[in-house]
Formats: structure tokens, sequence, C-alpha cells
């Protein structure tokens, strides 16, 4: 029979219904059982396309003796990380403090009043990889817990201490950061490139975008080539390598060589969406036109793969699959993606040989290692030798290879809409419309925005919920989700002009500051009256894979005071600057996306409006505006039927007479330069940005 998760949404959660544990997902009621027979918890997180979520799910609880053992001495509670990453932040932490590192699955035991005293990451069935077996430990901390329990309250009750006063960043000192900070991070960043590979340090590599975002900015902001080269040369690396995915375009979690050939196979919303914004920046800064077609398939991707029918993109498509040639098979790593050299050759006869030797593929595997076997006779395909093809003639042999491919089964998808990653993907198919033009971009832009405004929304827009999942709306939306559809939202206002964007945008950061600031900087990732039973509220203070909802908001807060002039956005930017600042001094790249918000604090900027942009000339200047990075500058613009909603937003605006013609204004504080009708007069004045 089904247990609880058998109701819940979570696609993670419903891969663990049958399971013979007696999962509960997380709330009182598994609380409250565990005080009312002192039950130590066993809280296990995840998310859908987890790895090894899969394997332990396999390996032990799917096993009835194994559940057995859980379900007799613990109560068993479940957590999808990306419903809850408040909750996966909190018991992260404890882990880390506890072994020194962490990952998915996390496996944590807590007192009754949910305080960590025990955790780790994967546990192997046996004893294995210097790991301890799951039941050997099981029984352990049961044994403990019925022999020791003061003991073990005693201590959980000092690691939540110590865990509460680092996950609110109570510990960290305050300050600008050093003027040289920028040059620090690009610095060390320029240490660790791989001169060879491209991308930072060794493997596993991982995208990192918030790095690559912020050496676009600095090429930009101070013309220094090194910076924008890194990230270029990384982004073209990437996208020759087995990390991207050849046939079907899109970015997987990372690669687990050096030379981003072998990947994680799993392809994740949050990654492609922040990456699509990368190559847009790259694209403008390099106009390297592999580069463009990464872009072009990503987003391809996106539309193909990740997108819902009512607009909305899903969260993501798992490493694991059945293999297609084994009818009897258990899922295994990549099996959607792999191929062997025969079939290469039996569906491209005379082209096969041209395209092996482009795309890498050779008789037998070309991994570097394949400790569980699954690549055996398969190839992962790279783009080693671009000249080995034409263009031309390997886009018509990848066309015929993706539609035999499609006849596979096809990977898990995760389709659960998150508010937070939506709104990276709004931005960075802003992003894209602005840099190429490409309508299709901002149709997909405004139709994610759409959906977020009707499925995710209160009416009056100013309340989100953080996750969509088969008709239903749940969880409250957290400091992320008001950031990131701020962030997204501001981006499309940018590349479509609708001051109701704008205005939602400003309304949604008004919210975040209001729900979520701390005193003193940054952003909780949960509102006072939501988390109740968490013995600590948490601070994000590090821009990973995805970028602290602080971070982000410090960025839209900067943009928003150059429009709105008030006094908070610019506050929040300040005191969370000041909060980091010693951080972002002595270890820059823990936070490059709020780097390059203090680069847009410290250094010039302006704001760029183009009024009456639906007149004559106002493509030409919107043109120019587009036509580079600018870091330090905002773009507005309005037309002239908008410009009563615009001036609402921007006080400005109301000062600016009517004519014949668009022209374009340099503003700085609450004062604008003479206007130009001019395209190349405008260029003349942004060259100093």
């Amino acid at each position: 029979m089904a247990n609880r998760l058998a109701s819940e949404k979570s696609p993670y959660l419903l891969q663990h219904k049958d399971n013979p544990v007696d999962w509960y997902p997380w709330g009182p009621e598994a609380f409250a059982r565990a005080k009312a027979e002192n039950k130590p918890i066993l809280l296990s997180i995840g998310y859908s396309t987890c790895h090894w979520c899969h394997v332990m799910e396999h390996e032990s609880f799917s096993v009835p003796a194994v559940a057995e053992a859980m379900n007799r001495d613990f109560v068993c509670i479940k957590v999808d990380r990306e419903e809850r990453p408040d909750v996966d932040k909190i018991y992260m932490t404890a882990v880390q403090a506890m072994i020194g590192q962490g990952g998915w699955s996390l496996n944590a035991f807590l007192t009754p009043d949910l305080k960590p005293f025990y955790g780790g990451t994967y546990f192997p069935p046996d004893s294995r990889y210097g790991r301890p077996s799951w039941t050997g430990l099981l029984e352990r901390l049961a044994q403990l817990w019925k022999d020791r329990r003061a003991d073990v309250e005693n201590d959980a009750e000092s690691l939540a201490r110590a865990v509460a006063a680092h996950a609110s960043s109570e510990d960290e000192s305050r300050g600008r950061p050093e003027a040289d900070a920028l040059e620090t991070a690009e610095r060390n960043l320029r240490a660790s490139f791989d001169a060879e590979n491209a991308g930072f340090g060794e493997a596993p590599k991982f995208p990192m975008p918030a790095n690559l975002r912020f050496l676009l900015r600095r090429c930009a902001r101070t013309g220094g080539a090194d910076a924008g080269s890194m990230a270029v040369e990384t982004l073209r690396a990437m996208t020759r390598g087995g990390i991207f995915d050849q046939l079907g375009g899109g970015y997987a979690r990372y690669s687990t060589d050096h030379a981003w050939r072998i990947p994680h196979f799993e392809k994740m919303l949050y990654d492609n969406a922040q990456l699509l914004e990368c190559l847009a920046d790259a694209w403008t800064v390099s106009a390297d036109p592999e580069i463009l077609r990464a872009l072009e398939r990503t987003v391809a991707y996106l539309k193909r793969d990740l997108r819902a029918p009512g607009g909305g993109f899903y969260s993501a498509e798992d490493a694991d699959s059945l293999p297609h040639d084994e009818p009897h098979g258990r899922k295994s790593e990549g099996a959607f993606y792999l191929w062997r050299k025969s079939e290469i050759e039996a569906s491209l006869g005379k082209d096969a040989r041209a395209f092996c030797e482009r795309y890498g593929v050779v008789e037998g595997s070309n991994a570097f290692a394949d400790p569980h076997g699954e690549f055996a006779g398969k190839c992962v395909l790279y783009d080693k030798d671009p000249k080995a093809m034409p263009e031309a003639d390997a886009a018509s042999a990848r066309a015929k290879l993706f539609a035999e491919r499609a006849k596979r089964p096809r990977p898990s998808l995760d389709d659960k809409i998150l508010a937070s990653w939506n709104g990276l993907a709004i931005a960075g198919l802003a992003r894209a419309f602005g840099a190429t033009g490409d309508a299709m971009c901002l149709d997909l832009a405004e139709g994610a925005a759409d959906f977020v405004r009707r499925e995710l929304a209160s009416p009056d827009g100013k309340t989100l919920w953080r996750r969509w999942r088969d008709g239903e709306r749940a969880i409250p939306g957290m400091a992320d989700d008001y950031a990131c559809m701020a962030y997204g939202l501001l981006a499309l206002y940018e590349a479509s002009f609708n001051p109701e964007h704008l205005q939602w945008g400003t309304d949604l950061a008004r919210e975040a500051l209001r729900r979520f600031a701390a005193d003193g900087g940054g952003l909780y990732q949960t509102a006072k009256e939501d988390g109740r039973e968490l013995f600590t509220r948490t601070i994000e203070d590090h821009d990973g894979v995805e970028p602290a909802p602080g971070s982000v908001l410090a960025d839209v807060c900067l943009r928003l005071h150059e429009l709105t002039g008030e006094d908070a956005f610019r506050r929040f930017a300040d005191e969370t600057l000041e909060r980091f600042g010693p951080r972002l001094s002595t270890r820059p790249l823990a936070m490059p996306f709020l780097l390059a918000a203090w680069d847009r604090a410290a250094g010039k900027t302006a704001t760029l409006l183009v009024a009456d942009a639906d007149l004559p000339g106002g493509a030409e200047l919107v043109g120019v505006a587009r036509e580079k990075l600018r870091p330090g500058l905002v773009f507005a613009a309005y037309r002239r039927a908008d410009k009563a909603a615009f001036a609402k937003i921007y006080p400005l605006a109301r000062e600016i007479a009517g004519a014949p013609r668009a022209r374009a204004y340099l503003c700085v504080g609450r004062a604008c330069g003479l206007p130009t009708e001019n395209g190349a007069e405008l260029r003349k004045r942004l060259e100093h940005l």
C-alpha cells in the first residue's frame, strides 16, 4: 500500500510513495507523533532528479527489512529541498558542521523538537566507500537515543545554537567592501582558470553562472579583455563538451571530469536560465557565432522540453532513464543520451564517419571512467573537432539522431513549477531577446510571467506562492521567489517596455523588504509568520549554483532606486553590502552575484531613458542601448500611450514634453541631460558607461 506521501504533489515525494517506510511529509502530524512517542526524527532531504537519492531509495528505502528498522525506532520525514529550501539550509548547515561536507541525499537525525544531533549524505546498505552501513547506523543511533538521551539532547541544543548563529550570519563583521574587491575576485578567478580546458579549478566542474556573469560585467566595465575571454572561453568549452546536449540543446548539471566531457546528466531549469543570460551577455561582448548558436539551442530546449502548456517552466529532467536496448533493464545514468558507434552508423550511413570524428565517437566507450559500468560500449557526444564536419552537415546529422533518440524512453520530468526558477528563466529569456532581437524569446518570457501571475500570485500580485503542480499552488513564497521574480520582471520590462511588468517587479521588491529583510541587510529565507516550527530563520550567505536572494534583491534595489528614488531600496542594498562587505573583501568569490551589485553601487551609474520609443527613431535609439553590455546603466523606455503609467514609477518622465520623434535622455540622480534623437550621438554619450 502507498504511504502518506501518495497525497503529496512533489515529484520527489511521490517517488517514495510506495516505499515500505512510513514516511511523513514535513508538518505538524509528524512532529506531534515524535513528541507523543518520544522518538527521534529521521529527516531525509533530496530532489527528484538526484542520482544518489535514487540509489539510496533503491538500496535501502525500498527494502522491507530496512524499512522495518526505520519505522520501529524513528519518525521518518521526507522533504523536497526545492520546495523547502529553508528546511534544507538549516539541516545542511548542521551536517556540514558535523562532518565537514554536505550533499544529497541528506539524512539528518533530530530530536522531537527538531534539533539535529547526527547526519550525513549517502549511506550504503553495507559498509563501503569508508561509510557505515545504513542499517548499522540506524541501530547505533536508536540505541544511543535509548541509553544516553540526555547527552544527545544537550549536544543537539549546542549544535542548534551554533547553526542558528551561522545561518543568520550573526557572527559576521560589518563594513563596506575593500576598494580592490572586484580586482581581487578577477585575479582569483584568473589564478584558478584552466587554460587548457577552460572553466575554473579541477574536476568536477560546475558551470557557476554567477562567476561568468561577474566576469562579463567586469569586462564591460573596465574594457579588460582577460575577464571577458575567461567567461567566453568557458561558455564555448562547455558548449563543445558533453555537458551540453549536442542533439537537443541545454546544459547538464555539471561535468564529472576536467574537460567538460562526461556530465552528470540531469538538466535543471535554474542552470539553463542563468546560463542563457550569460550567453546573451557573452554574445554582446564577443559577437562569437558559436555563442549565438548555443543561445539559440538553449532557448529551443527550454521551449521544447521544459515549457508547460500554460507558459510556465518545469523544474528539471532526471539524469537516469531506462535503456532503450535492454527492455527489462533498470534506469541508469545517461541512458537516454549515450550512443553506440554502430547506432550512429545505422542512422547516418555515409555521414557517420565524419560525424563520429567531429563528436568523439569511438568503438567502445569514450568515458574517462565508469565506476558503475553504465557507459560500457557507449559514447557521450561532445564536439571534439568542429573542423571534421561542416556545421550545416552537422546540423542535418544532429536532426536525424535527435529524431531517432526521441523514440527512446525519456528521463523523468520534474513537472513542478517554482516561482523563483521561473523568475530566472524570465530574466534569461528577456536578456536573450535584448541581445538577439528574437521575438520568440520575448514571447516565452511573457508567457512565463503570465503563468506566475495567474497561478502563483494573489489577485493584486503582491503575494506569491512557491510551487504549482497539477493544478495546485502551495507553500508560501520565500525570499528567492520574490527576489528572482522581481529580477526577471525588471529584465522583462527592459525588453518589452510594458510598465505593468515594472510595476509588478517594484511591488514584489517592496514586499520582499517587508516580509524578509533582516536588520542590517540580507534576507531571511522565510517570512516571520511562516516556518514557525523551525528553530531559526536563515540568511543565505553564498552565491552558489543559485544566487542568494539577498544578492539578487540588492541588484534589483539598486536599479529601482535609480528609477523610483525610494530610499528604502538604496538602504537595503547598502546594508546588505555592509553586512557581507568583509566577506567580499577576503573571499569575494563566495558571493560573485553580490560582488556585481557592489560594482553597480560603487561605480558610475546612470539611467538611459528613451521617451516615446514607439515613434520614429525609437528603434535606432533602443538598438544603441542594447548593442553593448553596460553594467552601470539602468535602461528605461516608454511608449507614448504608456507615459502616465510609467511616470507613476519614474517621476522624471512627467517633465518630458511630447515630440514627433523618440528622444534619448541620460539621467544621473534626479537630473536628465539634453535629449538626442541621433543614435550616433547617443552612442558617444554612453561611452563612459
